[in-house]
């Protein structure tokens, strides 16, 4: 089985912050949803060739990114869902996610998620703050968010996950604590908060020398507080930017409510990207299609999908897994790995064991609380060079 993204990078307007591809170029959204139906048929029968049968693909699980999802027609979602029903196996289906707007889910836009096999959203609330809504450039207000959620909860979707964000630049503690209790105060089902980050080739990144970067003790103290208060609040801490609620869990091992699609990518398991700027992995290759909506719709249209490949040898398995799978709550199972990387490992881990960044519970090596803060160092030290 495998997990299906569907990358779509439709936006009215940039945010500073994203580093993600996208476009403005609205006018497109037929011809790039078109390609994306026709990029699934032709995967899927490379797929046959290659497995020398004639049966679906299998998938767990469906996301669509962005971008702006929520900026598609309804024609243009049905077409995209009928597509997939005609080109995968859905038996073992288990959450489909949307990446939506606040602002875009109004009334009738909820009905249409009802009317889709879309039983997770994913929105980007960012900020309870309007003034720091403003500053990164996002189409809504922190009262929409709420709206939104109430929508959603009226045509039964039961399963929402909101994006936080702190360590803006003059934000005080006191400030987080209250975006922290506005999201508390929505009852989601799940949480990702990440600081923000600078990254290169974004407007903010151009705008650093401007600003006032907070400190790293103020950004440490922040993220202190978020794994307190989230985990007061009875959400799992999975992984490093990701909390899932356990009061609301049916499930058995109490971990139904995290992020199924984004667990494939830290567990190693296949997925496939289609669309501009999409990634895939099957294991022992990764590929990732043309980062141009006008590039990748022409090549489609010709029968050809734009894309690049990578074979992955043992050292990049490696390398790989340490900055996946050690990011989550379970770690690295030791025994999983060859005799060679398993000795690599434990011996370059020996001095974040002992400063209290790593430990090892049994068969696993995993990050501390104290570790968590600095993961990029500890990873860096345990890569294969």
């Amino acid at each position: 089985m495998a997990g299906l993204y569907i990358h779509i990078p439709f936006c009215k307007s940039r945010c500073i912050y994203c580093g993600f591809y996208s476009t403005t170029s609205l006018q497109l959204q037929d011809r790039y949803v078109e390609a994306l139906c026709r990029e699934m048929e032709m995967r899927s029968k490379d797929g046959k060739k290659q497995r020398n049968d004639g049966e679906r693909e299998r998938i767990s699980t469906i996301y669509l990114g962005g971008g702006t999802p929520s900026l598609l027609s309804e024609a243009n979602l049905h077409r995209l869902f009928d597509a997939i029903g005609n080109t995968f196996s859905l038996a073992d289906l288990k959450e489909t996610t949307i990446e939506c707007n606040p602002d875009d889910i109004t009334e009738d836009y909820a009905s249409i998620l009802s009317r889709l096999p879309v039983n997770r959203v994913s929105m980007g609330a960012q900020t309870f703050s309007d003034d720091r809504l403003h500053f990164l450039h996002r189409r809504h207000t922190a009262e929409e968010v709420g709206r939104a959620v109430e929508r959603l909860r009226n045509v039964g979707i039961e399963n929402i996950s909101i994006d936080l964000m702190f360590g803006f630049p003059g934000e005080t503690l006191d400030d987080w604590q209250q975006d922290i209790n506005a999201a508390l105060s929505l009852d989601v089902e799940h949480i990702s908060a990440y600081c923000l980050m600078y990254e290169e080739g974004t407007p903010l990144y151009r705008m650093a020398n401007t600003l006032k970067p907070i400190d790293d003790e103020t950004e440490r103290l922040m993220y202190d507080t978020l794994i307190d208060r989230l985990s007061r609040a009875d959400y799992e801490h999975y992984e490093i930017s990701n909390f899932a609620s356990l009061r609301k869990s049916h499930d058995a091992k109490r971990s139904s409510l995290r992020s199924l699609h984004n667990s494939n990518y830290w567990n190693s398991t296949p997925y496939i990207g289609l669309g501009a700027a999409a990634h895939s992995f099957d294991i022992v290759s990764r590929q990732w299609n043309i980062s141009n909506i006008h590039t990748y719709i022409e090549s489609i249209e010709q029968g050809i999908v734009p894309c690049e490949r990578e074979i992955i040898d043992a050292d990049t398995r490696y390398n790989d897994l340490i900055t996946t799978a050690l990011r989550t709550r379970e770690g690295i199972i030791l025994s999983s790995l060859k005799e060679k990387y398993r000795h690599y490992l434990l011996d370059n881990a020996k001095s974040a064991i002992e400063r209290g960044l790593l430990t090892i519970d049994d068969d696993r090596i995993h990050l501390t609380r104290q570790g968590l803060f600095v993961s990029d160092d500890v990873m860096s030290d345990l890569v294969w060079v």
